[in-house]
């Protein structure tokens, strides 16, 4: 594929694991499920899922802007939660960011993710109107 390109967060988990935190094909870009952790390996916002929320937003608004898009770009939100019943706060977060967008959205509750510190993760699709390489 001569018009792939991977996005690294350069997490060292991403060489371990083998993922990139996004990758475009074409115009479509996939960002990788994102979580709370800040650059030194901390979880941002224990028990806040709100400000969870936002956090991960704001990584996959960067990764999105090295692959050549915005939040305007996205096309789908897919939300991993440990606990449906903070649907509330976390949908009040993803409003503020996507409020006018109105993306393709769901929310899922799951039985735990990588911490137990981690109240979501949240992964994203993207399509831009221009081809890429």
């Amino acid at each position: 594929m001569n018009n792939r390109m991977n996005i690294s967060s350069g997490a060292k988990w991403e060489d371990i694991v083998g993922y990139s935190r996004a990758v475009r094909v074409g115009n479509v870009i996939e960002v990788a499920g994102t979580t709370a952790i800040d650059d030194e390996g901390n979880v941002v916002g224990v028990n806040d899922a709100y400000e969870q929320t936002k956090l991960i937003f704001k990584k996959i608004e960067k990764a999105l802007a090295e692959a050549g898009a915005t939040l305007k770009n996205v096309v789908r939100t897919r939300m991993f939660v440990t606990d449906i019943s903070q649907w509330e706060e976390i949908g009040r977060a993803h409003g503020e960011f996507f409020r006018e967008i109105k993306p393709a959205a769901s929310m899922i509750e799951v039985k735990g993710l990588i911490s137990p510190d981690l109240l979501i993760e949240i992964e994203v699709t993207a399509i831009t109107s221009n081809e890429f390489g």
